[in-house]
């Protein structure tokens, strides 16, 4: 909510505070509405409650989304992420945190089978899906090849795929992430240039989606200058 109101404003209609002792964080979101002239209004905790879509942390926000956001400096418009079948929103609250911290140029989610842009999404994000540029997109294969006549080498991230440090991660890259189940759809392996991965020297056989994703794109992020 804080980075709603740092960012996009005028798309906040109103936010509503549960009623307590104000601490740091109500005082930071009060003073952000004063800022923009954003309606704030207090209520009890139990009708707070019923206002929100998941568990709050004490604030509700009534948004009116307009389109997406701006790039930002430090943002690389020739680093794209592609995402498919992630079904838990947590999941992929926790990727955009981390695709908005390397500063990729674009998130496509494929809009069949993963989790929907919701609340829990949102919050799981840490305010990162407010500054990201994200597209839902219904087919894979049509924007795999769009990105690829745009000049972009698509790599798929898979177990058994060649050490991601192996591979030349400078100019447009467009790398793509599968869902929790099954990892990358057959047809979207096909699809791409090169199949990426990250050796397991443990006795496990996979690492969560997020933090596979951080080691990915900071290993972009060594090769393209920091």
């Amino acid at each position: 909510m804080r980075e709603a109101l740092r960012h996009r404003p005028h798309e906040v209609e109103r936010i509503w505070l549960g009623r307590a002792r104000r601490d740091r964080r109500e005082r930071e979101i009060e003073g952000l509405c004063e800022r923009h002239q954003v309606p704030c209004e207090a209520m009890p905790q139990a009708l707070l409650a019923g206002l929100a879509e998941v568990v709050h942390n004490g604030f509700v926000a009534d948004l009116r989304l307009s389109g997406a956001p701006n790039l930002g400096v430090g943002t690389d418009p020739e680093l794209v992420v592609l995402v498919e079948d992630v079904q838990d929103p947590r999941n992929l609250g926790a990727l955009l945190r981390v695709c908005e911290g390397v500063g990729a140029g674009k998130v496509l989610i494929r809009d069949r089978g993963s989790a929907k842009m919701t609340p829990a999404v949102a919050k799981t994000s840490a305010g990162a899906s407010e500054w990201l540029p994200i597209e839902r997109i219904t087919n894979t294969a049509r924007t795999l090849r769009e990105l690829k006549d745009d000049g972009f080498w698509v790599y798929g991230i898979a177990g058994g795929g060649d050490p991601v440090w192996q591979a030349d991660l400078t100019g447009k890259v467009a790398f793509c992430f599968g869902g929790e189940a099954k990892g990358l759809r057959s047809l979207t392996r096909q699809r791409c240039d090169r199949l990426l991965g990250l050796p397991m020297r443990g006795r496990v056989e996979s690492l969560n989606l997020a933090t596979a994703v951080s080691a990915v794109l900071y290993e972009a992020v060594r090769q393209r200058g920091g």
